[in-house]
């Protein structure tokens, strides 16, 4: 089945499937996520260079061709491989891009896990912070529930009642002001304001 196409939405990321289904993997715009491997056809003389077919690499969580190449996920079980084939003719040698960015070493760092893979051995694991901690999992749902119950009206206080800081209900109103819980809910909302506002983009970003 070929891949199919799609267009880079406002957020600049291709979607699998339409965004209130994310039972099927995000792929994101390379230049945001280091984690992905750029592959591009290999210049004039190494023709040697091997070509990548995708298919054969194992299963497939992600296939997207676009005007600006293919971009694919292959499952592994030490952590997928996110690949951008700028030029994915089928048999064409491909030679590795990295750009000398900021994230040049987690770059590196994926290529050389792909590389593994493709010679048949173990990948290894994913760069350290890829994919985000059971601690800042947790702390992105508190956020989104507080935003959510925020933007139905709820109060800062009634916030913190429902996510479980029930001190909240005992306190007077100047105990209120002035306490951590009351606290920790302003900042979940505000960081969820600027997470929905274009901070999610943060989180592709390798701590």
């Amino acid at each position: 089945m070929p891949p199919s196409r799609h267009s880079r939405d406002a957020g600049g990321c291709p979607f699998a499937t339409a965004p209130d289904d994310l039972s099927e993997p995000v792929v994101w715009r390379p230049e945001l996520t280091a984690v992905t491997v750029i592959l591009d056809a290999a210049p004039e003389g190494f023709a040697t260079a091997a070509p990548v077919d995708p298919r054969a690499l194992g299963a497939l969580l992600a296939d997207l061709a676009g005007i600006d190449g293919r971009h694919v996920v292959v499952a592994d079980v030490a952590g997928e491989h996110r690949l951008w084939l700028r030029d994915s003719t089928p048999g064409r040698p491909l030679a590795a891009v990295i750009p000398l960015d900021k994230d040049f070493v987690t770059r590196l760092a994926s290529l050389l896990r792909f590389h593994r893979r493709l010679l048949g051995r173990a990948a290894g694991p994913l760069p350290r912070g890829w994919p985000l901690t059971a601690y800042r999992l947790a702390r992105l749902d508190l956020m989104l529930r507080a935003l959510d119950l925020r933007d139905g009206g709820a109060t800062y206080r009634e916030i913190a009642i429902a996510l479980g800081r029930d001190e909240a209900a005992r306190l007077s109103a100047s105990d209120w002001k002035m306490s951590s819980a009351r606290s920790f809910v302003v900042r979940l909302v505000r960081d969820g304001i600027a997470m929905m506002n274009g901070d999610y983009r943060k989180l592709l970003h390798i701590r």
